[in-house]
């Protein structure tokens, strides 16, 4: 007789309930907590396996100064509890790694924010990169500095609430 898998995690709720978030509360994140955050990048998968990225944890105020003025929301940085900076050249690669970190970490109530670059000369220098060396983009990670809790609502909710385009403006069955 087959059971019914319950799943450990509600992933959908996860995914609904997310929310890029870009003021983070003066909250340190727990070793075992920024560990989890990395692994989730380092077990993405990528294209022949490749593992096409390297993480950089900007921790010196300086680094973060100078990489806050390479993205377009430098406050985002200057911020967050973690600053983790992704070099690769693999866009779809790169895009699911720092997916499944910001999934973790909200898993662990840890709120998140990607960032783009603006200017790709000063995110190499402030992270002491040589050109040769593309920085893909900068997370930032906190907690949220306004709680939020993703068990308050159902995934449905969260995902009716979602400020995007319904379905049937992005699916079209052919």
């Amino acid at each position: 007789m087959a059971t019914a898998y319950d799943p450990p995690v509600d992933t959908f709720l996860a995914v609904t309930s997310k929310r890029d978030t870009r003021s983070y509360a003066d909250r340190s994140i727990p070793n075992d907590v920024i560990e989890r955050i990395l692994d989730a990048g380092r077990v993405a998968g990528s294209a022949r396996n490749r593992q096409p990225w390297r993480f950089l944890v900007v921790e010196t105020p300086e680094r973060r100064e100078r990489l806050a003025e390479a993205v377009y929301a430098p406050d985002n940085v200057l911020g967050a509890r973690l600053v983790v900076a992704i070099q690769s050249s693999s866009a779809m690669d790169v895009g699911r790694c720092m997916q499944n970190m910001m999934l973790a970490a909200w898993n662990d109530g840890v709120a998140s924010c990607p960032n783009g670059i603006s200017d790709a000369e000063q995110a190499l220098a402030a992270l002491g990169l040589g050109e040769d060396e593309p920085v893909a983009t900068v997370l930032t990670f906190g907690y949220p500095a306004r709680e939020r809790d993703p068990e308050s609502r159902p995934p449905e909710e969260w995902s009716a609430r979602a400020d995007r385009k319904p379905l049937d403006e992005l699916v079209e069955r052919i």
